[in-house]
């Protein structure tokens, strides 16, 4: 299985014996070429770094590499355990910490695990950055420290907590009318640290919790993918209990996705858009979302009399697209919710706040709810990659093909069409092309979906 090297941080596999993928030796390389990192752009001789992971099986192990190799460049270490990245990434700042690691592979299964890795705002580093610590780790050329100079730990057991009760705090956050509606939600916490945090999130709203794959064990008890084939438990569980909606997360709780009451997921594009819905009739402004999302969330500001803006793929151009344009809200159609209120990352704690204040003062069910909205349709395929197959030659062939049309392609090719568009690109996570349509019906867009892959199929012989 591959080892995969990109702005998205250090992702692989363990176990396998090819040699190519994440090893407790390269994990040491990683580590310490961001610890050099973090003295380098901190200008300091004993930096601090904050450090937590998901419940994922390996996590305890690649945890104690990390850290005690850190620990061995002379850097002080705030340990928070099992946590979630958002977590993380809130934590940096408040510990006034040089940067963090978050070590979780997000929704990869889990064989997989990652170093993700965070600047002093606790923010992704920048590709630029992200290139640095790459060419080093494959230098493998360190600088430790004499025993009098390792560095410390500190463990801090309480930060998802304090979490929590930032995301709480928030402006715009209907505390009264949630309490007031009675909630009955189903968690599918997928056995990793979301089954910590929304449950206790849920309970400080005043909501009845019903917790399904809460336990923090690592073994997820089916694909971690927030995606509609993985939640047929979810979407059992729902019905049964006759709860108003089903809430699932991502192992790192990072991605958001709703059921509605009758069982059938909300549409996890319309995850950004209901928050955006709820915030921009607040706050008019701009919204980001990245090239893959649904349009539905420029209908969604222009409602509002905002603008939609967007970016490449990947939460740190999200992010950059977001500042630069003093965005209100932003994130991925996979579920990402970034709001700047609290800090620039993807969090599934603030996504929940403001869809359950949403729904609250709507007053209707989860299904009419998502009726209110235009009904766009995505189909998300992918194309499995080869050592023979260069992806760029096939966007660059199919972006040729399609000159005519109005092609974009500051991230690998998107053609939009009247009523429907294409977006292929290759992945940062994963050994592959993903190829993402959206149209005015199921049919239409996996239709769409189908007619590219085969098209690029005939065309480089896939």
């Amino acid at each position: 299985m591959p080892l995969m090297k990109t702005i998205s941080g250090f992702r692989g596999t363990l176990g396998h014996p090819d040699g190519n993928n994440l090893t407790p030796l390269n994990t040491v390389g990683f580590a310490a070429a961001y610890g050099k990192w973090l003295k380098e752009s901190s200008g300091k001789d004993r930096p601090k770094m904050v450090v937590g992971r998901d419940a994922r099986i390996s996590g305890p192990m690649i945890q104690g590499i990390v850290v005690n190799t850190l620990i061995g460049m002379g850097v002080d270490v705030v340990d928070l355990g099992l946590s979630t990245t958002p977590t993380v990434e809130v934590a940096v700042p408040l510990e006034d910490a040089q940067g963090g690691i978050i070590l979780t592979a997000s929704h990869n299964p889990k064989e997989w695990n990652a170093l993700k890795m965070l600047d002093h705002n606790g923010e992704f580093l920048n590709g630029v950055e992200a290139a640095k610590i790459i060419e080093w780790a494959d230098a493998g050329t360190f600088d430790w420290v004499g025993v009098d100079d390792l560095g410390e730990v500190t463990q801090i057991d309480d930060y998802i907590e304090r979490h929590v009760n930032m995301v709480l705090e928030l402006p715009y956050v209907n505390l009264e009318a949630i309490r007031g509606a009675n909630f009955k939600v189903v968690v599918d916490g997928v056995n990793s640290t979301g089954g910590i945090a929304v449950p206790m999130l849920l309970r400080r709203l005043g909501v009845e919790v019903i917790e399904l794959y809460c336990e923090p064990t690592g073994h997820f008890p089916h694909n971690p993918e927030p995606l509609a084939a993985h939640l047929t438990d979810l979407s059992d569980a729902v019905i049964k209990e006759g709860a108003h909606l089903g809430i699932t997360v991502d192992p790192d709780v990072d991605r958001l996705a709703f059921m509605s009451e009758d069982g059938k997921m909300f549409g996890e594009e319309y995850t950004l858009v209901a928050v955006a819905d709820y915030l921009l009739a607040r706050t008019p402004g701009v919204a980001v979302s990245n090239l893959s999302s649904s349009r539905a969330l420029q209908d969604v500001a222009e409602k509002h009399g905002g603008r939609r803006i967007a970016s490449m793929v990947g939460e740190v151009n999200v992010v950059q697209a977001m500042k630069d344009n003093n965005a209100v809200i932003g994130g991925e159609g996979n579920g990402g919710i970034i709001y700047p209120g609290l800090h620039y990352g993807r969090d599934a704690l603030i996504g929940i706040v403001y869809f359950m204040s949403l729904l609250a003062e709507h007053g209707g069910t989860t299904s009419e709810l998502r009726a209110t909205y235009p009904d766009y349709h995505m189909s998300k395929q992918k194309i499995q990659l080869t050592p023979s197959l260069n992806p760029d030659e096939v966007l660059s062939t199919m972006a040729e093909a399609y000159a005519g049309e109005n092609v974009t392609d500051i991230d690998g090719v998107k053609i939009d069409f009247d009523k429907s568009w294409v977006h292929m690109r290759k992945s940062n996570t994963e050994p592959i092309i993903r190829v993402y349509t959206e149209a005015p019906t199921q049919q239409e867009a996996d239709a769409l979906a189908h007619r590219f892959m085969s098209e690029i199929a005939e065309k480089v012989g896939v």
